[in-house]
């Protein structure tokens, strides 16, 4: 019997969706081995993608680091909006999402080496390490803001975020990381 596909030619990656596997397999390549230990030719194996492939879309290791991180960073974020948009939910139902996607999905064995990896890397990334960061406390406010008002909203999404720092370097697993803070979201919402 043959495939639906039978006689077809194979679909094509177009140039976005090449740069975004590559992206993918760069940081999963540097989460693994650390940045000064991957080479650009250990990457271009891991994407199944010549290493002058890969030079033609990155112009250095530097470069496709930056933009490595770049696209977990806005990924994280686009995901945190998404899930604090659903405003048929409970806001602490939407809260644990949101944090899940931008710190759950980082605990545990090999997802926790994603976040090292940007963190030991500070000089090579520059504002996003800021930025970002403040994008999500923002998107956290503004999401509190709505039920508990601006002055209420700001503190609570600051302890909220340094609860969510704390409990994920304690636990082993996301879903500890999940209970944990599913608990101190609850206090904090009070």
């Amino acid at each position: 019997m043959s495939s639906p596909d039978a006689g077809h030619p194979p679909s094509t990656v177009t140039g976005a969706d090449r740069r975004t596997m590559v992206l993918e397999s760069a940081m999963t390549t540097f989460a693994r081995f650390g940045y000064r230990k991957t080479s650009m030719d250990e990457v271009a194996r891991a994407a199944h993608i010549s290493r002058p492939g890969l030079y033609f879309l990155f112009s250095s290791k530097e470069t496709l680091f930056r933009a490595a991180v770049t696209q977990a960073l806005d990924r994280d974020v686009t995901a945190v909006r998404q899930a604090l948009a659903d405003s048929g939910r409970p806001l602490s139902q939407r809260l644990v999402d949101a944090f899940d996607q931008w710190a759950g999905r980082y605990v545990g064995p090999l997802t926790r080496d994603v976040a090292t990896v940007i963190e030991d890397n500070p000089d090579l990334l520059g504002e996003i390490l800021e930025t970002t960061p403040r994008r999500f406390e923002e998107l956290i406010t503004d999401a509190i803001a709505v039920e508990k008002g601006r002055r209420t909203a700001i503190p609570v999404a600051q302890t909220l975020i340094s609860a969510s720092i704390g409990i994920k370097h304690q636990v082993a697993s996301r879903e500890s990381y999940l209970e944990r803070l599913t608990v101190a979201i609850g206090l904090l919402l009070r």
